[in-house]
């Protein structure tokens, strides 16, 4: 079995509150965890930027299935790329709430103190993702 990450950001298509981003993440960990998929989910400014790992298959699966949501639109991978190991296997979904996504993370990984994942490098995203776990509560 081959493990991938991959990393897309995404824009909502109406305004979203804490209740609709606690329902897609009780969908996607329950999903998840079936699939055996693991990852992180970033919600500020009107994007979504997730990072699902697992098997190549799976991950692809779960993707194809974003790519329809009609909750968000302007869909970018980010990366995609096969691994060794996975960085966020304690999730089916990790969450990073907009309080964590502060300007001096956002400048750190990007080219200015906003976040705008559209601007960022895959790799970037990864960093600030691995950077921002240790803040997440394991669920």
């Amino acid at each position: 079995m081959f493990l991938v990450r991959l990393i897309y950001v995404s824009e909502v298509v109406n305004a979203f509150d804490e209740s609709d981003v606690q329902q897609i993440l009780a969908a996607a960990r329950k999903n998840n965890d079936k699939l055996g998929v693991t990852g992180m989910l970033c919600f500020h400014n009107h994007y979504f930027l997730q990072c699902l790992e697992g098997a190549r298959s799976e991950v692809n699966k779960i993707y194809q299935e974003i790519l329809k949501d009609p909750r968000h639109f302007n869909i970018v991978l980010l990366e995609y790329k096969e691994i060794a190991a996975r960085e966020f296997d304690a999730w089916s979904m990790g969450y990073v709430p907009e309080s964590k996504l502060i300007k001096k993370i956002n400048l750190k990984y990007s080219g200015n103190d906003i976040f705008s994942p559209y601007e960022m490098l895959g790799e970037s995203c990864h960093k600030m993702m691995i950077e921002l776990k240790n803040d997440v509560p394991f669920i």
